[in-house]
């Protein structure tokens, strides 16, 4: 008799926990994984016959926990799969060499392994539902921002150039009126940082055409980052460049190319400090080349991290930019079915990865 009750107590103890397992995980915060699983792990200790030398350990991608110390190498275990790949597992120790396992605890471990599975489908299903929304609202946005600025870019095209224009031959006939002349020289600077914005509108838009050729892209880089040397040391920003290879040969709009290293290193610049290093770094695979730009600024914030390649959004000051810089660069990589990221050094300062297909 007492050996029945006993075996009754177990599968008491052994159904509390299924019931606490799924309250837990009725209960529980995607954003919390680790609490979870500690409160998990915490379960099923006490759900096993020998609660005091039984140790649980959970595992699920970079995420870990454990009961305690383990000091035995006698477990059970079982996986814990996420759309039928395993991604982890949940391991129960004894501690105990003198102590064994119940028949019964491996079935234990499997269901709640199962549990955790479905749970885990259950909220990437929803992440991932969420994230392509995200992103096909993202698409008609910009899809609607394309055609704004591809009809204000051409609609301001022709006057900013007549403006330039005029203003260019009205200088040459007030060469002496050096008070009109300063006057002229302020509306020839903002006419052409407007030409400027429309340019980068247009790159943004898609308007202007690509001509993509087959070419080594090493003397293309080199000459970039000489043209702006004179920046680097008007601004007092060291820079160092690395070229994995004298060839790198790749199928690209030459034009597109000079504008994405150009927006992304006058970008580092801008956000470097006084002495600061800026590296450009260009290395290939079989498949792809990469463009690497590293600044030692202050980094990115989250909001910045998630926004930064939108047109319009911009860390500057008021003034100092129009927010359409990473933009164009996004969108000419994307039209050369390439890929580009933004993150921060683990030190300081960002990086901006460009890869683009050969």
């Amino acid at each position: 008799m007492n050996s029945v009750k006993a075996a009754l107590k177990e599968r008491i103890k052994e159904l509390t926990c299924l019931y606490e397992v799924s309250s837990i995980l009725v209960d529980a915060d995607p954003k919390k994984h680790l609490k979870t699983f500690r409160a998990i792990a915490d379960s099923i200790k006490v759900g096993f016959q020998y609660p005091e030398a039984t140790e649980v350990v959970i595992k699920h991608g970079t995420y870990k926990v454990a009961t305690g110390e383990i000091l035995n190498d006698k477990y059970l275990t079982t996986k814990i799969k996420v759309f039928d790949e395993v991604d982890g597992f949940i391991k129960v120790y004894l501690n105990d060499d003198s102590l064994d396992f119940l028949t019964e605890e491996q079935p234990l471990i499997d269901n709640i392994g199962i549990k955790i599975g479905d749970y885990l489908d259950r909220v990437a299903s929803k992440q991932n539902a969420a994230r392509l929304r995200q992103q096909m609202e993202h698409a008609d946005r910009l899809a609607i921002i394309g055609e704004l600025t591809a009809g204000i870019a051409h609609e301001l095209n022709t006057p900013l150039a007549n403006i330039l224009g005029f203003a260019e031959l009205l200088k040459d006939d007030l060469e002496e009126n050096t008070a009109a002349g300063a006057d002229l020289d302020k509306i020839i600077k903002n006419a052409i940082f407007s030409r400027e914005v429309v340019k980068k509108l247009m790159f943004f838009s898609r308007a202007m055409p690509q001509e993509k050729t087959l070419v080594n892209i090493v003397p293309q880089v080199k000459e970039a980052i000489n043209l702006l040397d004179a920046t680097f040391r008007k601004e007092n920003v060291r820079y160092s460049v690395d070229i994995e290879d004298e060839e790198m040969l790749l199928h690209v709009d030459t034009v597109q190319l000079t504008q994405i290293l150009f927006n992304l290193t006058i970008n580092a610049i801008y956000f470097s400090p006084p002495d600061g290093l800026v590296q450009i770094r260009v290395s290939q695979d079989a498949k792809n080349i990469y463009l690497e730009i590293f600044d030692e600024g202050p980094g990115l914030s989250e909001e910045g991290l998630e926004k930064v390649f939108q047109p319009f959004f911009t860390t500057k000051p008021t003034g100092s930019g129009a927010g359409l810089g990473l933009s164009v660069v996004h969108g000419i990589v994307t039209s050369h079915n390439g890929s580009i990221s933004a993150k921060n050094n683990e030190t300081k300062g960002a990086v901006f990865k460009v890869s683009l297909p050969k």
